[in-house]
């Protein structure tokens, strides 16, 4: 469900239980953010306080969007007929839990969120999210480098004033697929450029131009 903020909220207490690391994608929106005023930015993972204090205080409009979560519960299966297998109602996901009226973005947080989405749906969100951004908007993606067997934990980004992320296990949610450089490429064709970092753990990171 979209929730959007503006303006100061009081200030959380740090996340517990964080993992901190480099992140070149962040470094590089960051200097966006901070190079422009009244930003809409729309951060697609667990809720963050700290991220809305950080953004609002930027003087940035904040919506929130928990697709990966949201996407894992049974209710947005149809059962299997006939002549079709059990399959994910990616219409009335994105019409209920996807909609952002008259609203456009210049910012998009998609983390990794796009490893935890069934391929249907997640083709749905970036077609969406190409419809309602504004040109020469930034999308942050990150992508797992590879699937291992105990892959089953869905992680909260927390934004810094630095280089620097925190990542903080929120859930035992189970990956579902990995993307080549290339097939990253193609997810993202409708968009006009894109951007590699090299990072030193699993995760690759991208920073897309609307």
């Amino acid at each position: 469900m979209l929730r959007s903020f503006f303006g100061g909220s009081e200030q959380a207490n740090g996340p517990r239980g964080t993992v901190t690391r480099h992140s070149s994608g962040w470094t590089h929106v960051l200097k966006h953010l901070k190079a422009h005023e009244g930003l809409r930015v729309l951060d697609i993972g667990s809720t963050s306080p700290g991220n809305i204090n950080f953004l609002t205080g930027l003087g940035h409009g904040v919506y929130m969007a928990d697709l990966a979560e949201d996407a894992n519960r049974p209710e947005w299966m149809l059962p299997a007929t006939e002549n079709e297998a059990e399959r994910f109602d990616v219409d009335r996901f994105i019409a209920e839990d996807f909609n952002f009226g008259d609203r456009t973005f210049d910012i998009v947080l998609l983390w990794d969120v796009a490893d935890y989405l069934p391929e249907a749906l997640l083709k749905a969100v970036i077609a969406r999210l190409h419809e309602v951004m504004n040109p020469g908007g930034l999308v942050l993606a990150l992508f797992h480098t590879k699937k291992e067997e105990t892959d089953n934990a869905l992680h909260r980004y927390h934004l810094t004033e630095s280089e620097m992320i925190n990542m903080q296990r929120v859930s035992n949610q189970k990956l579902l697929q990995v993307w080549t450089n290339r097939q990253v490429e193609r997810m993202f064709e409708s968009f006009s450029s894109y951007k590699f970092f090299l990072a030193k753990d699993n995760l690759r990171e991208v920073v897309i131009t609307r």
